[in-house]
């Protein structure tokens, strides 16, 4: 593989996954993310800590759906009013929260540092870059 190729795979979950078959918290190895989750069950994420989006320069200034901010303010990706949109900030994103259910065979792709499932389960979380 060339560099170019490898750089690809590492930001699709080439780094390897974890499984969790409960409800505890999952935190992807130091420096890296997870990158993809597949939820194998219907499935909701806690209210806190359920979904912490990566908010750095190493996720490029991007927003990722999530329940809160690694400071465990609720954060909302792409919420800016109607009208108010920038080459990087949508309008109308919303938090996720518990009242949300991810339906069994649904994979989602972002950059998050933490997951923690409430209900459901099973899920594979694909570690990346």
């Amino acid at each position: 593989m060339g560099q170019n190729s490898t750089e690809v795979a590492y930001g699709f979950g080439q780094l390897g996954s974890a499984f969790n078959d409960g409800a505890a918290l999952m935190k992807p190895p130091t420096n890296k993310v997870f990158v993809a989750i597949t939820f194998l069950a219907d499935t909701t994420l806690e209210n806190h800590g359920g979904l912490v989006a990566q908010q750095d320069s190493a996720g490029g200034g991007l927003e990722y759906i999530s329940t809160e901010d690694a400071s465990g303010t609720a954060q909302t990706a792409h919420d800016a009013s109607d009208g108010s949109e920038t080459t990087s900030t949508g309008s109308g994103g919303l938090v996720v929260d518990s009242g949300n259910t991810f339906p069994k065979g649904l994979t989602i792709y972002g950059r998050w540092t933490e997951i923690h499932p409430a209900t459901g389960g099973p899920i594979i979380a694909y570690i990346g870059d």
